[in-house]
């Protein structure tokens, strides 16, 4: 439930904040134009980039007589997870063990694992990763990316007219109902830091409801535990040959770079510690 309130509280500071950058280059109607024409190019991606990531990673369809056990336990769990269809079981040949989830709804939704997280990692603890993959599934995780996204984007461009509006003088005259020079130079600089910081917050907290979600399912936090331990094990290990791209490397449960202290607000999920404490605390 806190994360829960905790990602619906940031939506509501990314909208505060898009509203403001919106008044300072225009009025709200100039953010509510540009977070139209963002939300149609994140739509774009809503609607077709989970084939594009099956395609870049060269994932198959699960055969379902080779993978029968990992077939019933995907339904298994997605029956308790009272979802409207199973999703399509992927197999990703990579050696580096991850796992993601992807789709527009979750009518077409798809689990990818790859071959490493199978040689890798006990029974247990590959159902406790689905499970976690499930629930990005039920809550909705790839609608509400790109709704954040969307805000973010528009932020940023915004955030870019404003910079070349105050370079080319376009700041000096504007009144102060809008902020003047010095609002215009908190959009510029400030604002889409502040939209950053503010998205990988939300998919921070988002991986934190998948994680709960699957402590749930399993009814303990411990498979899932021992799972990140392992995969963050053999992480380290295949470091040099990783395989995940920047682009897509907040859709898989464990990410491909570590970041500890402040370097914690820039990344897509928890410290590997943090979400240790968060499971044992389910």
């Amino acid at each position: 439930m806190y994360n829960l309130l905790k990602s619906g509280m940031l939506i509501i500071v990314m909208t505060l904040l898009m509203i403001f950058v919106g008044g300072v280059i225009g009025g709200r109607n100039g953010a509510v134009i540009f977070f139209v024409i963002s939300m149609i190019f994140n739509l774009l991606s809503y609607l077709f980039s989970h084939k594009l990531v099956i395609m870049m990673y060269r994932a198959k369809k699960a055969d379902p007589e080779q993978y029968r056990d990992l077939h019933m336990m995907l339904e298994d769990i997605s029956n308790k997870a009272e979802l409207p269809k199973i999703p399509e079981l992927y197999i990703v040949p990579m050696d580096v063990p991850n796992a993601f989830a992807t789709g527009r709804s979750p009518k077409t939704a798809i689990v990818a694992v790859t071959t490493g997280l199978l040689n890798s990692l006990r029974k247990d603890e590959i159902a406790a990763v689905i499970a976690h993959e499930v629930g990005h599934i039920k809550h909705w995780d790839m609608l509400i990316s790109t709704i954040v996204a969307s805000m973010a984007s528009a932020i940023m461009w915004m955030a870019s007219i404003a910079k070349w509006g105050a370079i080319f003088g376009a700041g000096r005259d504007r009144d102060d109902d809008n902020g003047g020079i010095f609002g215009v130079l908190i959009v510029a600089v400030i604002a889409p830091l502040a939209a950053t910081l503010v998205q990988l917050a939300v998919s921070r907290s988002r991986e934190y409801m998948a994680d709960d979600y699957s402590a749930k399912i399993m009814g303990s936090g411990e498979p899932l535990v021992n799972a990140l331990l392992s995969l963050h094990g053999e992480s380290k290990y295949r470091r040099e040959n990783e395989e995940i791209t920047p682009a897509t490397a907040h859709m898989f449960i464990f990410p491909s770079g570590f970041g500890g202290g402040f370097f914690k607000l820039f990344s897509t999920h928890p410290s590997l510690e943090d979400r240790i404490n968060n499971l044992r605390k389910s």
